[in-house]
């Protein structure tokens, strides 16, 4: 490690308060390793805010991370609270860290080594967010109970498997002002890839000296898609090595998992409602409008609650792309997570449909 934490010097203090838990601070003596605390963040992606930390290539470094919303929702919020919500800049990111030696034409390597979660997290409806946010006007609020570990009950006898991950990793670019941190760039940033597990690798192309990563945005479970605008949110202490590296190719982000892509869902079969039309984005609808119908019909949920489950558990995929002049997506369901006794079409009502 090369300067301090802080900012001026060492000397901090031992804990760090954050809404919701206490956290060690950047000197705690637990770790061997560099450790940047939750109250290190920024919320835009700009080039000129200094570095937290500065590191040698290939050192390890863990951060503990604030909810996506900042610290605002609570075990005991509402949907109310959900509509109350005041507008922020953006999401809190740890960082930026700055690797020596790093500088444009490389590739950063991101080795993700551990992400434990808190023990719970929320998922959220907002109006005017979302894939469907044409029909789902009104908040919805949903408290997740992660003391599990291994899933987390949604209710009606549902299991939604853990995954932890961080949806935000991301480098500084190389324009100059403050930018957005919402949408993802080719530097990285909120690419909310679930893959990106303990275990797994990601490369980003370098765009400004010292790299200048930062990191956020924890998620205990997720589908591909993230259709309702949000997972299951949480905080968390991740820990990542960061290495500078000149392959895969520069010019583009790559990833590795550490083993198959759904693997912690098990073997079991899958649900697949399609989307079917010459715009890839209005079939995405179409699926996810489909499975919410069957989650509704079949299973007994409200709809706001299929949305949710689509948006944690399901993943949409492009099954076909290259039939014009429609292509097919589908929003896929493992149906291990309704218990080992669920058939594919099985209804919560005596009769069926």
């Amino acid at each position: 490690m090369i300067g301090s934490m802080s900012g001026n010097d060492s000397t901090v203090s031992a804990t760090t308060e954050v809404p919701g838990r206490t956290i060690p601070s950047m000197a705690s003596p637990v770790l061997e390793h560099p450790f940047v605390g939750a109250q290190l963040v920024h919320h835009v992606w700009d080039n000129s805010i200094p570095p937290v930390l500065v590191i040698e290539s290939g050192t390890t470094v863990t951060f503990e991370i604030r909810g996506g919303a900042d610290g605002y929702f609570t075990r005991e919020s509402t949907a109310e609270d959900v509509r109350r919500k005041p507008p922020s800049e953006g999401m809190p990111l740890n960082g930026p860290v700055s690797i020596v030696g790093a500088e444009p034409g490389q590739t950063l390597r991101i080795d993700v080594l551990s992400v434990v979660t808190d023990d719970w997290g929320y998922s959220t409806i907002e109006p005017g967010m979302g894939l469907l946010s044409e029909e789902f006007r009104g908040p919805y609020f949903k408290c997740w109970d992660l003391r599990d570990g291994v899933a987390a009950d949604f209710g009606h006898g549902i299991r939604v498997p853990l995954a932890p991950f961080l949806g935000v990793i991301g480098l500084a670019p190389a324009e100059p002002g403050r930018h957005s941190v919402r949408p993802p760039t080719r530097h990285g940033g909120n690419l909310d890839v679930k893959h990106l597990t303990s275990g797994s690798s990601l490369w980003l192309p370098i765009a400004v000296s010292g790299a200048l990563v930062s990191v956020g945005d924890a998620h205990a479970a997720q589908g591909d898609g993230e259709v309702c605008n949000t997972a299951i949110e949480t905080g968390a202490t991740a820990t990542l090595r960061f290495s500078i590296e000149r392959e895969p190719d520069p010019s583009a982000p790559a990833f590795l998992t550490r083993g198959p892509l759904d693997g912690h869902v098990g073997r079991g079969p899958w649900f697949g409602a399609l989307g079917i039309g010459p715009d890839l984005m209005a079939a995405a609808r179409d699926a996810v409008r489909s499975a919410i119908r069957y989650l509704v019909s079949r299973r007994g949920l409200t709809r706001e609650e299929a949305y949710v489950l689509c948006s944690v558990a399901s993943d949409l995929r492009v099954n076909e792309i290259v039939d014009a002049p429609n292509w097919v997506v589908s929003c896929c369901l493992p149906l291990g997570i309704f218990g080992p006794e669920a058939g594919p079409l099985a209804s919560a009502r005596r009769g069926g449909m």
